[in-house]
């Protein structure tokens, strides 16, 4: 404490834990997160005044599953002192609480499924399906790391703390923009700027220098290779068609059949088998439910006059 700092009372302290326990339950903001952390750090009282507070929010939550709701009672003065014990440890309580503000988030998707989360800087991020990603939040950046899959992250701005997506070896750093990045087994990162400006860089590879990718561009980058990055321009219509899996559909328009069916794979466990190498190659177009793939085939089928043989697990279209 400064020589200039008036010591709160006890009752004091209980309130302003009260306070911030109360706000910790519902989410803190970036700014609220670092307000916390200088009021545990102003008194080594404050921490353990929190600790017991959130403590007793949860007893009362425990409590109220058989009871009706009841008010919470502020410690007073006398039971502040008989926490003495408690307080010799504040300075390391005060550490571990605020760390329990930073511990990475998990969140994954099933095949088949999407999910969107909302994080706390207000960045939005769309799973696609069969996604694993981490996300942890610091004081000078924001990172995700994608493990497997798809996602697509709409920014928030802030340009104290970069975003950054991490897939294997490349970082994709943005400020406030729109973009999809993708690590899938088999296939290189493919980076999707829809809107704004990334930078995309592999940290392990002293020679690659940041490349900008704007709105409107595709990144492709080999996994574990020195290859350089490979950018091309995308048609705004196309980026739409790529993006239709956020409301469940796969849009096609053109693509051979055995890239369709490529990605009806992703989505569902039933398999289509094209039997035919001449079908497979042949173009298709449409809007479909990506949940159906039966329902593409059969569509397929009656539109490149072939037929669909439906199975217990898998359609074969063969001619």
């Amino acid at each position: 404490m400064s020589p200039h700092h008036v010591p709160m009372s006890p009752d004091d302290i209980n309130q302003m834990a009260a306070a911030w326990a109360a706000r910790s339950d519902r989410g803190l903001t970036a700014a609220e997160e670092i307000a916390l952390e200088a009021w545990l750090n102003a008194d080594r009282r404050h921490a353990g005044a929190y600790l017991r507070m959130n403590a007793v929010m949860v007893s009362g939550e425990v409590a109220a599953a058989g009871a009706g709701p009841a008010p919470l009672r502020l410690p007073n003065r006398r039971q502040g002192l008989l926490a003495g014990a408690g307080l010799l440890a504040a300075s390391v309580a005060a550490a571990s609480v605020f760390a329990a503000f930073r511990q990475p988030k998990r969140f994954n998707t099933a095949k088949g499924q999407k999910q969107v989360v909302t994080l706390e800087d207000g960045s939005v991020v769309t799973l696609n399906t069969a996604t694993r990603l981490e996300i942890s939040f610091s004081r000078d950046r924001r990172l995700v790391r994608l493990e497997d899959g798809e996602a697509l992250f709409d920014v928030a701005k802030d340009e104290t703390r970069p975003f950054i997506v991490r897939a294997a070896d490349t970082d994709v750093r943005a400020v406030g923009t729109s973009f999809t990045v993708s690590r899938l087994a088999g296939s290189p990162i493919e980076v999707l700027v829809r809107e704004g400006v990334v930078e995309v860089k592999r940290p392990r590879i002293a020679t690659n220098a940041p490349m900008r990718v704007a709105a409107n561009t595709r990144a492709v980058i080999a996994e574990a290779s020195a290859t350089p990055l490979i950018v091309a321009k995308v048609e705004p219509d196309q980026i739409s068609r790529e993006l239709a899996w956020q409301q469940g559909r796969l849009v096609f328009a053109g693509e051979s059949l055995s890239a369709a069916v490529a990605q009806f794979a992703r989505y569902s466990d039933t398999q289509i088998v094209v039997t035919d190498a001449d079908l497979a190659g042949r173009g298709v177009a449409g809007v479909f439910d990506a949940s159906d793939p039966v329902g593409f085939a059969q569509a397929v089928a009656l539109s490149l006059n072939a037929h669909a043989e439906i199975g217990r697990d898998q359609v074969r279209i063969s001619r």
